[in-house]
């Protein structure tokens, strides 16, 4: 899901406990990605701006999310990518993975986000000290 605003982490961990399938699973995996406060070029970042093609991205991260559920034994996966303006130290995405084992629920994670950097329609502005420019992968 793509979301204006803020994310609760609380919220999808309550949604992944009462999902079909989650009495099989002995892991929870987050992986929260967060607003560095230093750029690529080693600027200050003042924020980053997220667009989307909020109906394409819904579809997107759906599609990662089955595909990532197929392949690595997970239970229940869900992703949530904020498209907002955003600070420092501001939350950007949660991926929250179930499965019976932390292998799987790591393994799971880790191929949703590179999949999301991948084939999300998501584009990010980075405004620095320096100025701005949109940042690509």
């Amino acid at each position: 899901m793509a979301r204006r605003g803020e994310v609760k982490l609380q919220d999808l961990l309550d949604e992944v406990r009462r999902s079909e399938g989650f009495e099989e699973c002995g892991a929870i995996v987050v992986f929260n990605g967060v607003v560095r406060g230093v750029g690529k070029d080693g600027s200050r970042v003042k924020k980053l701006v997220y667009e989307a093609y909020e109906e394409a991205v819904v579809e997107a991260l759906e599609e990662v999310r089955r595909e990532v559920l197929e392949r690595t034994g997970a239970k229940e996966l869900l992703i949530a990518h904020v498209v907002d303006e955003l600070e420092q130290g501001d939350d950007i995405v949660f991926i929250v993975a179930a499965a019976p084992h932390r292998a799987e629920a790591f393994k799971a994670a880790m191929e949703a986000i590179e999949l999301i950097k991948s084939r999300a329609p998501i584009w990010k502005k980075e405004v620095t000290e320096l100025g701005e420019r949109w940042v690509s992968g």
